[in-house]
C-alpha cells in the first residue's frame, strides 16, 4: 500500500548553493542539515538535497512514494519490468529507501518509515 508521494529528492552537487536556493524557494529553514542530506518541509512535502545522490545513481529529482512494506513494492516493480538503481537500504533510524528506472528512463523512489 503507498500513502503517495510525500517525498522528492534532488542529487545536487554544491550542497551549500542548493541549501539556499531551496531556502529562497521554501520560505523555511531545513529540519535536516548534515553532510550527507539537506531535508526541508513545506505544505506537507518533504523536499530532500542529496550531495551523494548522483554517486547512488540519481539522474535528476526523483520522486519517493511512501509505502508500507518497501521490499513488497520493490519486488512488484522489478517483477513488472523497472530497472533496479538502488537497492532497500536504512539511511538511519530504520527509514528504507529505494529506487527504480521505469521501462522509459523515469525515476521512482521509495520510501518506508519505521513503524511507531
Amino acid at each position: 500500500m503507498t500513502a503517495g508521494v510525500q517525498t522528492i529528492i534532488y542529487p545536487v552537487k554544491d550542497a551549500a548553493r542548493a541549501k539556499a536556493l531551496f531556502g529562497a524557494l521554501l520560505g523555511v529553514e531545513p529540519y535536516a542539515d548534515e553532510p550527507y542530506y539537506i531535508g526541508f518541509k513545506a505544505a506537507g512535502q518533504d523536499v530532500g538535497l542529496d550531495p551523494n545522490g548522483h554517486a547512488q545513481g540519481l539522474t535528476g529529482p526523483t520522486p519517493f512514494w511512501h509505502v508500507t512494506d518497501l521490499r513488497e513494492r520493490l519486488a512488484a516493480l522489478l517483477a513488472a519490468g523497472a530497472e533496479l538503481v538502488q537497492d532497500a537500504r536504512d539511511v538511519g533510524n530504520g527509514r528504507l529507501v529505494a529506487s527504480v528506472k521505469d521501462a522509459d528512463g523515469n525515476m521512482v523512489g521509495l520510501l518506508q518509515d519505521p513503524v511507531a
